[in-house]
């Protein structure tokens, strides 16, 4: 089965649906892990990366913006030289109206009847200025670091700002 083009579900259209009684089963999220690298070190410099545009994001772009940046984490600076946290939560259930294609489709299909449509993903709503991810390094690893999350942004479905939360004296020296 193919998978729709993420622009169709990156607009947020209409409220957020939270009656999950009515859905019969939500799918699972492919988000791995929400927290990788070094977890109890503190670091100096912490870089996010935050929405220009208010958007969803699947849970899937998530996932693959995470692999993204980790794997030129891991063989840049290595396990123990970042933490890289996920800050949002794919919440948002996205349903989709199947319709039949092909000879007999019309004696299959309903059409728009009852089209409440059955859940397909997950997203997470972001704000315009939202933080996606947060990289915590240490200064020497600055350029590493920025390069990992322009490959994250890349993956994701709004145009993307790199903000330096802590330590930007020890990036401009």
């Amino acid at each position: 089965m193919a998978r729709k083009p993420a622009r169709m579900y990156r607009n947020i259209t209409r409220r957020s649906y939270t009656r999950r009684e009515y859905m019969g089963g939500v799918p699972g999220s492919k988000i791995v892990t929400y927290d990788m690298g070094n977890l109890k070190d503190e670091f100096p410099v912490q870089i996010s990366i935050t929405a220009k545009e208010a958007c969803q994001i699947r849970h899937s772009a998530l996932e693959s913006a995470r692999i993204a940046a980790n794997r030129i984490l891991l063989d840049s600076i290595g396990q123990t030289g970042y933490h890289l946290k996920i800050r949002v939560f794919p919440h948002e259930v996205l349903r989709e109206n199947k319709q039949a294609t092909g000879a007999g489709a019309d004696r299959v299909s309903q059409g728009m009847r009852q089209a409440f449509g059955k859940a397909v993903s997950t997203a997470a709503r972001v704000d315009a200025g939202q933080k996606i991810m947060t990289l915590s390094i240490n200064p020497g690893n600055f350029k590493q670091a920025k390069e990992s999350l322009i490959a994250a942004g890349h993956k994701l479905p709004t145009p993307i700002r790199l903000i330096i939360e802590k330590g930007q004296e020890l990036v401009l020296t």
